[in-house]
């Protein structure tokens, strides 16, 4: 069944923003929106002369209505009007999360983008007490975060999401459509994403257009429809933000003053719209590009020296081997970095004799030490890296390391992404036992987008056990695919066949990919039901 979600919010009746701009997001989404109008505006391209707020009994028969017949999974709301129909709205919201989930994207529509307030004193204060304890994200712009927090409001962009989210909303993206806010970094579009599963600026190329009417609504609503089809928040603010952009690049004139932008579908198809997000708060100062890495095949996944020998014995050999070694725990600290980089020196001497590429997974200050020329870092070894740590890796590049990067959602590519690194890897593709992770499983459905979207190459990884799975992984489209319990015992016995799959996948490649990708995390933890507020 297609997901519903209402959106609450006024009426443009020169067909830019409100409703009309949301209409246009969930469309864009596949996703049904139910419009439910909570007050009207007289408005153009160049003025807004009149805004009448919807009777509060009027908003209160229409979501019962839609409720006996087309119950919401998210409600996203924009112009509400009054103070009263905040007070209807929420008064609706606690007693349906009573009854089922439902998750709620709070845009607060404040004034309009020809300057006009459409929210006085009572109505923001509405907003402020009401609406954000109990919104699972809100996405204001940085003059409505301002207006939000009052007379004590940071200057500090993430300061100001922090101190929003003390008010109790679970989620903040603080969006950069009022560019002058953001003045120093004209060449990026910047959003600050404040969310349980990442923090960041979520950045892409600005779009030079003058027609940008009804940006905030799209991004809003295009989240809410995201959340709707099972995206935790930080994965729907990436695609909301995809929508948005590609909705700015087929705005139009259609009057004296400033345009539409106009959502629509295939924006997922456009590598150039996979934004990047920032590993720290700094905001970035460049769109960040690299050269393409080199694919690498058969990607074999090893333990121990011993084993990267056994791997380099095959004939044909593969052209990049891993070296992922797990501490025993009969090893003191001393001993375990001894031991390590031991393997490391032998296995790159060994490597580098074989003209192959060795990969050193994790434990980077101890490879680098001893002489590694690649390493591969997952999400929680990016996030433990302090300002030090990068420019250490930084100057480490410049000299030549090569880097891999782990990646199984959407904000975790898109954080891969910014770093600019020689391979991304997705994952898993099956579901493994290799590791604990609370990942659904990609699929070949995922590699594939995965492998379309990112600028670095891709390696498929997890649960490829036999060699047609890797056939159907370098079909995909796939750079590479990473080989680890069926290397066997002796990798130089497995590997031609493996080998030879690879070879096969690679001549059946297709290179189409998904219209859309797949939800990585249970769809639950993102319209989980939330306690009322005290």
């Amino acid at each position: 069944m297609t997901p519903i979600i209402w959106s609450i919010a006024g009426t443009d009746s020169g067909g830019g923003a409100g409703l009309a701009a949301d209409q246009r997001a969930a469309d864009a989404l596949g996703v049904h929106c139910c419009t439910v109008v909570a007050g009207i505006t007289a408005q153009s391209t160049t003025e807004v002369t009149h805004i009448e707020a919807t009777p509060p009994h009027v908003l209160q028969a229409q979501l019962d209505t839609l409720l006996a017949d087309m119950p919401p999974r998210v409600i996203k709301t924009g112009l509400l009007g009054s103070a009263e129909n905040v007070r209807v709205l929420t008064r609706f919201i606690d007693r349906q999360r009573e009854r089922a989930p439902l998750a709620l994207v709070v845009d607060p529509v404040l004034a309009a983008s020809t300057g006009a307030a459409l929210a006085n004193a009572e109505l923001r204060a509405a907003y402020r007490d009401l609406l954000l304890p109990r919104a699972t994200v809100i996405t204001p712009n940085q003059g409505e975060a301002v207006a939000l927090l009052g007379d004590h409001s940071p200057t500090d962009i993430p300061a100001q999401s922090t101190a929003l989210r003390a008010l109790g909303c679970e989620a903040v993206v603080i969006t950069g459509g009022d560019a002058a806010a953001i003045s120093r970094h004209t060449s990026l579009s910047l959003d600050w994403l404040d969310t349980p599963q990442a923090q960041g600026w979520l950045s892409l190329p600005r779009e030079d257009t003058p027609h940008n009417h009804g940006t905030g609504c799209t991004f809003a609503s295009a989240l809410a429809a995201a959340m709707a089809l099972g995206w935790v928040v930080a994965d729907a603010a990436v695609l909301a933000k995809m929508v948005a952009t590609f909705a700015l690049r087929h705005a139009r004139a259609v009057g004296r003053g400033v345009g539409p932008v106009i959502a629509r579908a295939g924006f997922a198809l456009d590598p150039s719209l996979l934004p990047q997000l920032s590993l720290a708060d700094t905001q970035p100062d460049r769109w960040a590009s690299a050269p393409r890495g080199r694919d690498p095949g058969v990607y074999a996944i090893v333990d121990s020296a011993e084993r990267v020998d056994a791997v380099l014995a095959a004939t044909p050999p593969v052209h990049t081997v891993q070296l992922r070694m797990k501490r025993p725990e009969t090893l003191n600290d001393a001993e375990w970095t001894s031991a390590l980089q031991d393997a490391i020196v032998r296995s790159q001497r060994a490597a580098d004799a074989a003209g192959v590429m060795l990969v050193v997974n994790d434990h980077w200050q101890v490879a680098l030490e001893a002489g590694a020329r690649a390493i591969h870092l997952g999400q929680a070894d990016l996030l433990a890296l302090t300002a030090n740590d990068l420019s250490r890796l930084q100057a480490a590049r410049e000299s030549g390391l090569q880097i891999g990067i782990s990646s199984h959602s959407l904000w975790e590519l898109c954080r891969a992404t910014a770093l600019q690194p020689d391979l991304i890897a997705c994952g898993p593709v099956w579901p493994t036992t290799t590791k604990d992770m609370p990942w659904l499983p990609q699929g070949l459905h995922n590699l594939a987008w995965w492998a379309h979207m990112s600028p670095a190459p891709v390696v498929g990884i997890g649960g490829i056990l036999a060699p047609d799975q890797l056939q159907a992984v370098a079909a995909a489209g796939a750079a590479g695919g990473c080989v680890v319990r069926g290397l066997g015992e002796t990798p130089a016995h497995t590997l031609p066949a493996w080998q030879a799959a690879w070879s096969r996948g690679v001549a059946e490649r297709t290179r189409v990919a998904p219209a859309m990708p797949s939800p990585t995390l249970d769809g639950a933890l993102a319209t989980g039901l939330r306690p009322m507020p005290s």
